[in-house]
């Protein structure tokens, strides 16, 4: 049961007959009781004129998945299965960040007859989103009070990453289309596969010179190669306690998942096979084996529920779980926050050694905002904010300097500017020709 605010204006209106009757010279606590318990009899009557919910049958229809940003269609149909007519206040049982709409929702349904009511969701967090019940209420006919029942109809949908850097997509595969297709490129060496034979002009490596074909052909001639299909591209996300951070509107794990989507689908167009770890003790998420169209669903799927852990990453035992991944030759691309040294230690030490055949990229997501508090000298704070923020840039670019030292490659950019960067640079290694 419950009583609405009528019940509440009711009771209040009894000051009248209460003053009236010390007027009158009667008992006022008379008055007043009397007029209670007027107001306590509309109450049991209006409960039991009001349409039992119990009798409800409720049905979902909401759909598995979505994007976070994107409205999603999501509704409740009530079937009344009692004699009466039912007058309704629904409100799903969604948690904040689902974007549901804070008003409860009235419906009105006649005796044996089905209605539907629209409740769209706008999510803003990526993961889980889940709605154990609908609390269904019926007003009786004065409106004083009424019935209530809950239905434990479980509605769930999965919020995936938004994707955002999708739109840089198409200028890269450009650049792709005219690395692998119309045009082949001269490389030599590890990390390529024989295209063609053309004369040989000046300028040409002379080393990729076939004296087989120049006997036969009466002229010199060159080989040309085009980079090597079939390759490994291993992207792991560190989602311990400084991938937690927030950066812009989201956190450093969001910035990471876009690059990942990115390289990703840009890798499988050019036939390489990707993998993706995140991992900070344990995997919290594991995506091999999966070529072509079905990749990136099946990234945005295993993504989805994963967020940082406030714990420090045990990085031996993610490198570790990259060998068990892979040991054909491969890009290993660490998508992390590794920006002081104090806590850039273990990661330091349990790097694997890079060699010819594989490439390790390390992408660390920045605030753009340090950079413009390292100009600011106003004020006293500011020059306290400034020196801190020179000291955050020094200690990155240190642990950057380490990074290339053991034979990586660090690559540091904003959110918006990091997967674009990560995207150029593995074009960059397969025109190369060392992936």
């Amino acid at each position: 049961m419950f009583v609405t605010g009528r019940l509440s204006l009711a009771l209040a209106v009894g000051v009248i007959p209460l003053v009236l009757a010390g007027l009158a010279g009667y008992p006022p606590y008379a008055a007043l009781g009397i007029w209670v318990g007027l107001c306590a009899l509309l109450v049991v009557l209006d409960v039991s004129l009001a349409a039992s919910p119990a009798k409800a049958v409720v049905t979902r229809r909401v759909p598995q998945r979505t994007r976070i940003g994107e409205q999603v269609p999501a509704s409740v149909a009530v079937h009344n299965l009692g004699a009466r007519t039912l007058h309704a206040l629904i409100r799903d049982a969604w948690q904040p960040t689902a974007g549901a709409s804070p008003e409860r929702q009235r419906l009105t349904v006649p005796p044996g007859e089905r209605r539907r009511i629209d409740l769209p969701l706008l999510p803003r967090r990526r993961g889980e989103l889940v709605s154990e019940f609908v609390m269904i209420r019926s007003r009786g006919p004065l409106g004083l009070a009424g019935r209530q029942a809950q239905h434990r109809v479980r509605g769930a949908i999965r919020v995936l990453p938004a994707f955002s850097s999708r739109k840089h997509l198409p200028s890269r595969l450009a650049r792709l289309r005219e690395l692998d297709g119309n045009t082949s490129i001269q490389v030599r060496g590890q990390g390529t596969e024989f295209d063609s034979l053309r004369e040989y002009v000046r300028g040409d490596d002379v080393r990729s010179i076939d004296w087989r074909a120049t006997a036969r052909a009466g002229t010199t001639m060159l080989r040309t190669w085009r980079p090597e299909r079939d390759r490994h591209v291993v992207i792991i996300i560190d989602t311990g306690r400084t991938a937690a951070a927030r950066v812009g509107d989201g956190t450093r794990v969001d910035a990471a998942l876009e690059a990942c989507l990115l390289l990703s689908a840009l890798a499988s167009r050019a036939g390489d096979h990707v993998h993706l770890l995140m991992y900070d003790r344990v995997v919290r998420a594991r995506v091999t084996g999966v070529e072509g169209a079905a990749l990136l669903p099946a990234l945005t799927d295993a993504m989805a529920p994963v967020h940082a852990r406030l714990v420090d990453t045990d990085w031996p035992s993610a490198f570790a779980a990259v060998r068990r991944l892979t040991t054909r030759p491969s890009l290993i691309v660490v998508l992390t926050a590794q920006d002081a040294a104090e806590s850039a230690r273990g990661f330091l030490g349990a790097f694997p050694d890079a060699t010819r055949a594989t490439s390790i990229l390390v992408g660390s997501v920045t605030d753009d905002g340090i950079p413009l508090l390292a100009r600011q000298r106003g004020s006293r704070e500011e020059i306290y904010l400034a020196a801190a923020a020179e000291r955050t840039m020094r200690d990155a670019e240190n642990v950057a300097d380490a990074i290339r030292r053991a034979g990586g490659e660090a690559i540091a950019a904003d959110p918006e500017n990091l997967p674009p960067r990560i995207a150029d640079r593995y074009l960059e290694l397969k025109a190369a020709g060392r992936l």
